[in-house]
């Protein structure tokens, strides 16, 4: 049984990065408050801003990706891999503190009744049928990825994250459309560029194991070497 699927016993590495994100927050908040004085306060961003929606959705597409990351890296061996899921972990869990800290210094909820992706042009037309944002994986797709053991965790992980990032890429570029505040841009940038060369890494980790990425905005199955059975509900859509 996986550390992470026994009930009352916290991977260290989990609380590491709990307190990591803790400490980014008080950082990045002090930070904030240092320059408080010299910000009008009538140009903070508001709840239905650009601003505020992309940090609140992306803070929720980092939280899976890190929860993938967390579940291949029990499951493989590869020290490649296993490098690469760490450092999705880290990079994405600071990323999620300094976004938490943005919402908390701006006045503003860390959550909101408004739609995934309201903040982006076309955004909610973007929404995948069941309301899930591009590229984020079905519940179907993670109960698979628990299950699946060894190279075929591998494959899936990569399918998956592939499709994660592209959809994370596209929302960091449009975010860039929409606004100048030199924080977001910063990080907005900061995640295209290294999203993108953790995909070129991974379809490269992909074609060694002999997978393919799938096909975005498609359905996709596994290999028959990944197994067989009703794949009804599988899917792993993503942003073209």
């Amino acid at each position: 049984m996986s550390r992470l699927s026994r009930a009352g016993n916290i991977p260290p590495l989990v609380v590491v990065l709990a307190l990591a994100v803790a400490a980014v927050v008080a950082a990045v908040s002090v930070l904030f408050a240092a320059s408080a004085a010299e910000e009008d306060a009538t140009a903070m961003p508001g709840n239905a801003s650009p601003e505020a929606g992309f940090a609140r959705d992306m803070m929720m597409h980092h939280a899976q990706a890190v929860e993938m990351a967390l579940i291949v890296r029990e499951k493989s061996d590869d020290p490649e891999l296993r490098a690469l899921a760490y450092d999705i972990v880290t990079s994405q869990q600071q990323q999620i503190g300094q976004m938490y800290a943005w919402l908390d210094f701006w006045g503003l909820p860390q959550t909101s009744d408004r739609p995934p992706m309201a903040w982006m042009k076309g955004g909610e037309d973007m929404l995948l049928p069941d309301g899930r944002m591009p590229g984020m994986a079905s519940e179907a797709d993670l109960a698979r990825l628990r299950e699946a053991e060894g190279v075929a965790a591998e494959r899936l992980f990569l399918r998956l994250m592939i499709a994660h990032h592209t959809a994370g890429v596209h929302m960091a570029q449009g975010v860039l459309d929409v606004t100048d505040r030199p924080e977001v841009t910063t990080l907005a940038r900061a995640i295209a560029r290294s999203q993108q060369a953790e995909i070129r890494v991974m379809r490269d980790l992909l074609a060694a194991r002999g997978g393919a990425p799938a096909d975005p905005g498609s359905p996709a199955s596994p290999s028959p070497s990944e197994g067989s059975g009703d794949m009804s509900g599988h899917d792993m859509s993503s942003m073209g």
